[in-house]
């Protein structure tokens, strides 16, 4: 065998360092489609909470989302791709945390022994992390697949309709409880692993993080829980006429037009 050359050499050592970078990489991947997710849930809370300031408003912004200000007559499909490509995000996202979840019953219990010696909050936060990205992974999928597959099945009363009639206001609270404690306790992880702290020490940092993290897990129950019980109330009085389209007030001295569908983000 001859001796290598410093050519091979040089090789062996970059793709020997490139090796070690890629953990890093991953995680940070991880942490980036996290915040997205995070971030976008948030503005999904107040798109839905829209409702809160009559059908009309709600109706407004289902039309912006279906592009209707943009191409002048609305195209649900766009719903579709959207969230297709959130369903795509989640997948991603949902692999790339796997990797760090205990694979065996040894793991487990080494994890599980750890917990208990330190009785370390961020440590229980990160279980916190497990269960809820585990129950979401199902019930992101089921709302997903529904914006998917019914797009113009959304809207004041379609929406309602969906949530009382077609009782799916049971996953949604779920859905609700799980998504806002994982996108406040993810984003709190986040900010904490790559020093990302509202003041200079560090202590103090974290602490003033959590605190955020609190309010932004009350803030958005308080909101989905008020959106979702407008939704219901509008769902019961609407039980009777399950399946009629909402016109909105400045249509409603003439029919609305032809092939407007309802549609919420």
């Amino acid at each position: 065998m001859g001796i290598p050359s410093d050519l091979a050499v040089g090789a062996a050592l970059t793709k020997r360092r490139s090796g070690r970078f890629w953990p890093a990489r991953l995680d940070s991947l991880q942490s980036a489609s996290g915040l997205f997710l995070a971030l976008f849930l948030w503005v999904h809370l107040f798109a839905e909470a829209s409702i809160l300031l009559g059908k009309d408003a709600m109706y407004r912004v289902t039309m912006f989302f279906e592009g209707y200000y943009l191409f002048g007559t609305p195209y649900p499909i766009i719903i579709t791709l959207f969230s297709l490509f959130i369903l795509a995000i989640v997948v991603l996202h949902a692999v790339l945390a796997v990797r760090k979840i205990p694979v065996s019953y040894r793991q487990y219990r080494a994890y599980r022994d750890h917990q208990k010696l330190m009785h370390h909050e961020d440590t229980s936060l990160w279980w916190v992390q497990v269960y809820t990205g585990f129950a979401l992974f199902f019930l992101v999928s089921v709302h997903l697949y529904t914006m998917i597959s019914q797009p113009a099945n959304i809207g004041p009363y379609a929406s309602s309709d969906r949530v009382v009639s077609e009782w799916m206001w049971p996953l949604y609270v779920l859905l609700l409880v799980t998504s806002v404690i994982h996108a406040a306790v993810g984003s709190y992880r986040v900010g904490v692993k790559w020093g990302w702290l509202p003041a200079r020490d560090p202590a103090l940092g974290r602490r003033r993080l959590k605190w955020l993290m609190r309010g932004f897990i009350v803030f958005f129950l308080l909101l989905g829980f008020t959106s979702l019980g407008a939704y219901m109330k509008i769902g019961i009085e609407h039980r009777d006429q399950v399946g009629e389209r909402y016109v909105p007030t400045w249509q409603q001295e003439s029919p609305a037009p032809a092939g407007r569908p309802e549609v919420m983000p």
